[in-house]
């Protein structure tokens, strides 16, 4: 059993190192833009295998054989679960930049820009993700795509939620698409800075758990101890 342990995990960790170039692939692609939890889910079968032999080599019989088929099955839901850092990076970029295409986006429109060429304008001032998902909505309504049916594609997007209901309002009531634009901004602004200071808070809350577990050693010694000490001193100098 020691021996089949030690073959998965060696073969484990031959399948994670880097593969070098080959002619079908195309050595020049940016590092970024190639999956980074492809070794995760090629892996997950292997994984789960090597869970399964650790547990069953630690108990003998029908218990250690339970005991690896929930090591697998612990293993293979984990690495399931597991997010593509990429992704949540993206994400993450796209809930901070959002408010400041935005902005952006309702200063264009204050000049008297149309909201596509003005997505076009955002779309190449912004590098990342908000300029990339603004050319693509601006794609969509260049080739004809009904606006009110691409604002609410754009409604049901996890970031970009806010503004595709905004623009979608503004479009079925005829109110301006400027000042929904504006509002909304105003309100991204409220919420990241309500989530900057929730983050704050929490902080301080984390950081005072560590903290207390420093102190109270030290005001156990200095403060109760020698009290106790004292008391059955006394104790013992009146009997």
């Amino acid at each position: 059993m020691t021996l089949l342990l030690a073959g998965l995990v060696g073969l484990a960790a031959l399948l994670v190192l880097p593969v070098g170039p080959s002619l079908g692939r195309d050595s020049s692609a940016p590092v970024a833009s190639r999956p980074e939890r492809a070794p995760l889910l090629r892996l997950r079968p292997l994984l789960a295998l090597v869970g399964f032999a650790g547990g069953w080599s630690m108990v003998e019989g029908p218990v250690g054989m339970a005991c690896g088929l929930l090591a697998a099955v612990v293993v293979w839901v984990v690495l399931g679960r597991a997010q593509d850092p990429a992704v949540v990076r993206r994400r993450e970029r796209l809930q901070r930049d959002l408010p400041t295409g935005v902005d952006l986006l309702g200063a264009c429109l204050d000049v008297g820009a149309a909201p596509e060429s003005a997505l076009v304008t955002v779309g190449q001032a912004l590098a990342g993700p908000v300029g990339e998902e603004f050319l693509a909505i601006h794609h969509r309504l260049h080739v004809g795509v009904d606006p009110a049916q691409v604002w609410s594609t754009v409604a049901e997007h996890p970031q970009l939620g806010p503004l595709g209901r905004a623009v979608g309002r503004a479009h079925e009531s005829g109110a301006s698409v400027g000042v929904a634009v504006h509002l909304l901004a105003e309100e991204l602004r409220e919420r990241t800075r309500a989530d900057v200071e929730a983050r704050a808070r929490s902080i301080e809350v984390k950081a005072a758990a560590p903290l207390g577990l420093c102190l109270l050693p030290a005001f156990v010694l200095l403060g109760i101890v020698p009290v106790v000490v004292g008391v059955f001193s006394s104790m013992r100098l009146l009997s």
